[in-house]
């Protein structure tokens, strides 16, 4: 702790409503410490009507006797010019300001006549202004000041029945922010302070127990150090109370881009609901320190619209080893494989992440969001009418096993069927460095929703499928599946309950759940791997593939695989059934390294 005492030696200070209470306090603590006090008190009641000018007179006394310097002003709070003038023909500057000055008017919002209503504003609002106005001459010229606006925590929280003081003293935070700003290349600091304590305004508001317990002397010391030279803090919101203080400020969400691209002029309502738990999102809030740091905020995501970063869908996807994990084991690694260990356990030498995992970005996306119905023009997708039929991943750089990636997604084609409507959607995931990662591309089937004229065929983009060569396949891996496969696999966020719940698999037309194509995938992946990068992952670069049918929890796949150059073809079936799952897949590899 510091030895050395904080005075204001030379210092003139106006405290309003310094009759009783807080300002009392202000002004004996002032005082104490070597400034020459205007004692400003223009009532004695709550109501601040047919008051005298004994309690501003009684102050003065007491800061007298006590050796200090001090004169009484008892000047209407709204006449700052005249109590500015108090302190200039008795002292001849002024260097801080307490605006304190209170008053109340307790009604509900039914019940504030136009009386109440002015007179809180006044007294609470208008008098900070006009003091503070009346002020800025001389503290610009001299390059000095201090100001001190009180709010209160029905200004920043609200409070039942008093509508009028809320809003005005939420008014002197946006008064406040301005002064900050004005004054600062004057060195004219202006903070708030938010101060819960007992006083003659709050009696009979606060319970008992409480308004016993709340001193202004346990407040006001926070105050005499804003007031202070030695406090660098401007636009400082300090709410206190019972020998607590702590700093308020504002925060923005991670937020949501409404539109696809800088053209885009039209946003709907039904939009913004589907979004709205994005936008309302505070998981990952940042600072705002002012209206800058907004400016400039949304100049980036402009940017980031023009360069096709953000394209009106977004999400962010956290992971870790432990997603890592249960995603493995989703796909079928397994500890009794030696070679899968390095999927399965965090501190291996070489852990890494199956790259099929990183389908998950995009298909969370697709799920949090409206972004396939978005393209339809009745604007109808969700997962009791939406079927999985091509996927398309590629990886861009070296994967981490662990980040929180962004992703942004659009839709990139919709074709029309005579059973349903194909969308095709592009999403690409960014870790925290804007760093591209990860692209997705999927081909969602909805069924019922193509009778709209639309096209056949798809637009230059479109990852198209590759057939298997014509000819027996160069390797065959078998793998087994559990009946606990799918209820395994939507552990990693694939939620969709055709996969886990009976009644709804039963709707779809399936005697069980079925298995996610998506776990099919990594089943083959697995397989490629194992036969042709001697299961390195960082040798992986795509994966294509078409979802052509179902598969039972427990059966048998197995995955027929072709080798031309750096491609691997394959095509996976289901054993008991002999029925073709996925086709027209491949992986491109950077390497290839085949097993023996």
């Amino acid at each position: 702790m510091s030895s050395e005492q904080i005075r204001f030696n030379g210092r003139v200070a106006i405290v309003t409503g310094a009759g009783a209470g807080f300002g009392r306090e202000y002004a004996l603590l002032l005082a104490e410490r070597g400034a020459k006090v205007v004692v400003n008190e223009s009532g004695g009641t709550d109501s601040v009507e047919g008051a005298s000018a004994g309690s501003a007179n009684l102050v003065v006394n007491e800061i007298k006797l006590k050796g200090g310097i001090a004169v009484a002003d008892h000047n209407s709070v709204v006449d700052g010019a005249k109590i500015v003038e108090t302190a200039i023909n008795n002292f001849g500057c002024i260097d801080i300001i307490i605006n304190n000055a209170g008053i109340l008017r307790d009604r509900s919002i039914l019940k504030i006549t136009e009386q109440d209503w002015d007179l809180v504003r006044g007294v609470r609002l208008k008098s900070s202004f006009k003091v503070t106005q009346a002020a800025w001459p001389h503290m610009k010229k001299q390059n000095y000041g201090r100001i001190i606006m009180t709010s209160s925590d029905s200004g920043i929280y609200g409070s039942f029945g008093q509508a009028n003081c809320s809003a005005a003293k939420m008014v002197l935070i946006g008064l406040a922010n301005t002064v900050a700003i004005e004054g600062e290349k004057y060195n004219i600091h202006c903070n708030v302070i938010i101060p819960t304590t007992a006083s003659r305004l709050t009696r009979g508001i606060l319970p008992d127990l409480l308004f016993d317990d709340l001193k202004p002397q346990l407040i006001v010391p926070v105050v005499g150090y804003l007031c202070h030279e030695s406090c660098e803090d401007n636009g400082s919101y300090i709410e206190s109370a019972a020998g607590w203080a702590a700093k308020i400020h504002s925060v923005r969400g991670k937020s949501c881009v409404l539109r696809a691209s800088i053209g885009q002029d039209m946003i709907t309502p039904e939009y913004v609901k589907s979004v709205w738990s994005k936008v309302t999102n505070m998981k990952d809030a940042q600072h705002v320190n002012s209206f800058g740091d907004v400016s400039g905020y949304l100049l980036e995501v402009m940017e980031k619209i023009k360069q096709s970063k953000i394209d009106g869908f977004q999400d962010n996807f956290k992971y870790g080893a432990k997603d890592l994990i249960l995603y493995a084991l989703g796909i079928g690694a397994t500890v009794k494989n030696a070679n899968d260990l390095k999927f399965l356990y965090e501190n291996h030498p070489d852990f890494h992440a199956i790259p099929s995992f990183f389908v998950l970005p995009g298909l969370l996306l697709s799920l949090t969001t409206n972004l396939v119905a978005s393209a339809l023009p009745e604007r109808k997708a969700d997962l009791t009418n939406v079927l999985h039929g091509e996927q398309y991943l590629e990886i861009c750089d070296e994967l981490p096993t662990s980040g929180n990636l962004t992703s942004t997604g659009q839709v990139f084609d919709i074709m029309g069927k005579s059973a349903g409507a194909i969308v095709v959607t592009n999403t690409n995931s960014f870790d925290e460095n804007g760093r591209l990662l990860v692209k997705n591309q999927s081909s969602i089937f909805v069924v019922g929703a193509g009778k709209f004229g639309g096209k056949n065929d798809p637009i230059p983009g479109v990852i198209p499928i590759v057939n298997a060569p014509k000819r027996p396949p160069d390797d065959t891996i078998r793998y087994n599946t559990s009946e606990d496969q799918a209820a395994l696999y939507h552990l990693s966020g694939d939620l969709n309950p055709l996969h886990i719940a009976p009644n709804l698999s039963m709707m779809a037309g399936f005697k069980t759940p079925i298995l996610h194509g998506l776990c099919s995938m990594g089943f083959s992946l697995r397989a490629v791997l194992a036969k042709y990068a001697n299961n390195n992952p960082s040798l992986f670069k795509c994966v294509k593939v078409r979802f052509a049918g179902p598969v039972i929890p427990g059966q048998t796949l197995q995955i027929d695989m072709w080798q031309e150059s750096k491609r691997i073809h394959f095509l996976t079936n289901v054993v008991e059934t002999g029925k073709n799952v996925i086709t027209g897949a491949y992986v491109d590899l950077k390497q290839v390294i085949a097993s023996l």
